[in-house]
């Protein structure tokens, strides 16, 4: 499989295909069809299916690859499979799988990556990485890390979202800014979104793969099935060959950088302006924590406690009942007080724990 997939500008790479292997004709028929489509650069198909709890559907295991041969010899279109363990990678290899990825549920056991990794060395295979289940940048990073200390050098990374307790729009809450950071960390690496596994439905879909590609992403991976309600695994989450080509079709691809240079001199302007206000943004900011750090010692002099329950309540319902007519979403101004607020206490803290010390060196 040529390299020339991870560089398209303007075209992102998209993976799409069932969530399981189910049966002979359900893989061949999907991969007709979306073929069909012209909107399929890579097919996907999970036949080891690591579930939650016992009993459900796990996969057909090394029965489908040849599945998903024939798929390939029909259409000629790659294939991407997911491994958890060595011996996956090992049959992989094997029958010649152009893709592998590694799942959410393993990349959080830093001894199963490194498994896989080692199984991988030597290889020029491509290798994709999810995020783990539960939002920890370092994991994901370092999961990366083993991959490329193992010589790998055809990598990508997927996100597919977090876990998140009370979530009620999500599967799997997106948080954008936590596949940012990796991207800016790790910039050479192709970053893939997986809008089937953050939104676990069909109707946020569109909205959620628009984003990625709003947000620079280089992709696309995206759940489709023949019979989508009749799938074995992750139905409401996917969608038919045809609703995904008209999904594709109606997404938005967005330049990095203007071609117009009077438009890229008005994008300048707006930027400089924003910079200056970053730069005011920090001075009040370090102006605040000032004050924070003057009441941190009134409160030692006064022997009061640094948390202020009610106070806080007031500040936050302030800003809430404000962020709606300022144009700023409750989500979004709730972070950011809590944030400063977080700081503020921090900032206290300080001022209490040199008091301690002081009395210790005196005593």
């Amino acid at each position: 499989m040529s390299d020339k997939w991870f560089n398209k500008p303007g075209k992102p790479l998209l993976i799409a295909g069932p969530c399981s292997a189910e049966t002979e004709d359900q893989v061949l028929q999907t991969a007709i069809r979306l073929k069909n489509t012209g909107k399929a650069d890579v097919f996907r198909a999970g036949i080891w299916k690591p579930r939650t709890r016992p009993g459900a559907f796990e996969g057909v295991g090394e029965s489908g690859i040849p599945w998903l041969i024939n798929a390939k010899k029909e259409t000629g279109i790659p294939l991407a499979v997911e491994v958890a363990k060595a011996e996956h990678v090992e049959i992989c290899l094997k029958y010649g799988i152009d893709i592998m990825w590694i799942g959410a549920r393993t990349t959080v056991n830093p001894f199963a990556v490194q498994e896989i990794a080692d199984a991988l060395r030597g290889t020029n295979q491509i290798v994709f990485l999810k995020n783990p289940v539960n939002p920890d940048l370092d994991l994901w990073l370092g999961g990366m890390e083993r991959l490329i200390n193992a010589g790998l050098t055809r990598l990508g990374a997927i996100h597919r979202g977090f876990s998140f307790f009370g979530e009620k729009i999500y599967r799997n809450r997106p948080q954008w800014q936590i596949a940012i950071d990796f991207k800016t960390q790790m910039p050479d690496i192709c970053m893939i979104n997986d809008p089937s596994h953050i939104c676990g439905n069909r109707h946020l879909l569109a909205k959620i793969a628009q984003k990625a590609l709003d947000l620079n992403f280089d992709g696309l991976m995206i759940e489709t099935h023949i019979t989508p309600d009749q799938a074995w695994s992750d139905a409401a989450q996917q969608i038919t060959p045809e609703t995904y080509k008209s999904l594709i079709e109606n997404l938005k691809i967005r330049d990095i950088e203007p071609a117009d240079s009077l438009v890229k001199s008005h994008l300048d302007r707006l930027r400089r302006e924003i910079d200056i206000l970053d730069d005011e943004i920090m001075h009040v900011l370090a102006s605040r924590m000032e004050l924070a750090r003057e009441i941190g010692y009134y409160k030692r002099n006064h022997n009061m406690t640094i948390l202020q329950s009610e106070r806080w309540k007031e500040i936050l319902q302030k800003f809430i009942d404000r962020s709606q007519d300022n144009g700023l979403s409750e989500d979004f101004i709730t972070q950011i007080i809590k944030a400063i607020h977080d700081e503020s206490i921090e900032q206290q803290e300080r001022v209490m724990s040199a008091e301690l010390k002081l009395r210790e060196v005196r005593e």
